[in-house]
Formats: C-alpha cells, structure tokens, sequence
C-alpha cells in the first residue's frame, strides 16, 4: 500500500521523536513495558504509556499524552468525542502510519516500533486494513483496477490479483460496476470500492477513520451495515473513529479521548 495519501501535511504541522529522557511528561509504565516484554494478557492490540507532540511555529502541542488501551481479537471498537482530541491520531499510530513521540504498541506479543521503516511497511501491508473519510481512489482508474492495486503492489500475478479483486467487489454489492470509472461511482459506491480495496489481501485489523461523515444517511447506513458484515464474516478486530453515535452504539465498545487519555464510555 502507497502511504502517501495518509501522510501529514509536513508544512502545517511538524512531527518530532523526543528521545528518551527529554519527555516533558513522566510516563507510567506497567512493570512488564519497563522490562520491554509484552504485557500481560490476550489482547491482539495493546498500548502503553502512549504520547504524541506536535511542534508548529516553535509551539509544543501535546494530543496523546499517556494513551493505555487493550484491544481485543475480533472486537470492534468506536473511538468517539469532539474534532481535535487526537482520534485520528491514535488511528495513525495504531495503524503504524505515524510513529509515537513515547510509549509503545504491541501487537501480539511484538512491538511494532521497535521494526525500521521497511519491516513497518510490510507489517502494515500485511496486517492492516485502512477506511477513510475521503476515499483516496485513483479517479483516472476503474473500481477493478483501484482495488487490483494493493495485490499487485504484494507481488501478486495481475491474474490472481484480478481474481481477489473481483471477488471482494461482487461481496460489496458492486459486481456491475466492476470497469466503470471511480469518479462515475456515487459517494457510497466509491466508499464501497474503498472497503473492497482495504479488505482484498484479507487484513486481521480494520482500521476506519469516519467511514461515513462524507456520505448522506442512506449511503451512510449501508456502508456502516457492510463494515458490520465483513467483520463478523472476516473476524476481523475493527477499530472505527467516528462522530456517527448511531455508528458507534453497534459496535462491542466505545471509548473518548480525554486530556490526551482514553477513557472507556461503554464496554469494558
């Protein structure tokens, strides 16, 4: 997968790794993180002691500033709560597309930042599937072909990655729209071919960034019914951010980001 729609506009806001030791912030760790062991328990996600500052203009803007949160195999999680809490920023991290200012992230038992830039993007093409806001389809190609992109970006011969692609578009609802242009497509029908595009190397995690805020209500349903389906066909562990409460009141848990921390809000 091609990171580059996803990254940060460097000229407006500008990411720095604060060493260890030069944290404003002192972290609680759990023994076990200090020991650099996983912790404890059978979680597929587990964040410890996570922060993130920003620096903009000589301003030090801390948005996570201790994030710990378990997430569990084959549970869907709704992150909600007001625009500017950092929820999109926790998605980008769990999802490996930014790294952490502090703290750490396990998956099963490893931890993800620990890998180089290369190991990291094979991991995240391996594991992660990722839903946005704004689709980031390529208009100049079909729905097959957008969806085609990710097998073929693996490795995958142009024929099987024909065949993952169709499979997932028909699953989607879009077998007669498999060779018309994604910029011919209505808003939830891009938005489906985006599902399709995110799920077609069969991800563990599904990771959704206010799947439906684009969409009018009834696109907006369908959509949230489809991620539902494939989820539990899939067994897949989706992790949503959303303003949509509708949204967010079906999925197992819902937590909120406050003072730069989670907090559960349903669900334990």
């Amino acid at each position: 997968m091609n990171d580059g729609p996803f990254k940060e506009n460097a000229g407006a806001q500008e990411s720095r790794l604060t060493p260890p030791g030069e944290s404003d912030k002192v972290l609680t760790r759990r023994p076990d993180a200090l020991a650099g062991n996983a912790p404890a328990g059978g979680a597929r996600i587990q964040v410890r002691g996570l922060v993130k500052t920003f620096v903009s203009n000589g301003n030090r803007v801390e948005v996570l500033t201790g994030v710990d949160l378990d997430i569990l195999r084959g549970e869907t999680l709704a992150v909600v709560g007001a625009s500017g809490v950092g929820k999109s920023t926790l998605l980008h991290i769990l999802g490996t597309l930014e790294r952490p200012t502090a703290g750490q992230v396990w998956w099963e038992g490893q931890e993800v930042f620990a890998l180089d830039d290369r190991a990291l993007a094979a991991f995240r093409n391996r594991k992660l599937g990722f839903v946005f806001q704004f689709h980031h389809l390529l208009p100049e190609f079909n729905a097959l072909e957008n969806v085609m992109m990710p097998p073929l970006i693996a490795g995958h011969p142009r024929q099987a990655a024909r065949e993952l692609a169709e499979d997932i578009l028909v699953r989607v609802g879009l077998k007669d729209r498999l060779t018309h242009l994604v910029s011919t497509l209505s808003g939830g029908e891009q938005q489906r071919v985006a599902v399709a595009r995110a799920l077609v190397l069969g991800p563990e995690v599904l990771l959704a960034d206010e799947p439906t805020g684009n969409l009018d209500p009834k696109s907006g349903a369908r959509v949230q019914e489809l991620i539902l389906e494939l989820n539990q066909e899939r067994r897949l562990t989706s992790v949503i951010v959303t303003h949509n409460l509708e949204l967010a009141q079906t999925l197992n848990r819902q937590i909120t980001l406050k003072d730069g921390k989670a907090m559960v809000l349903r669900g334990e």
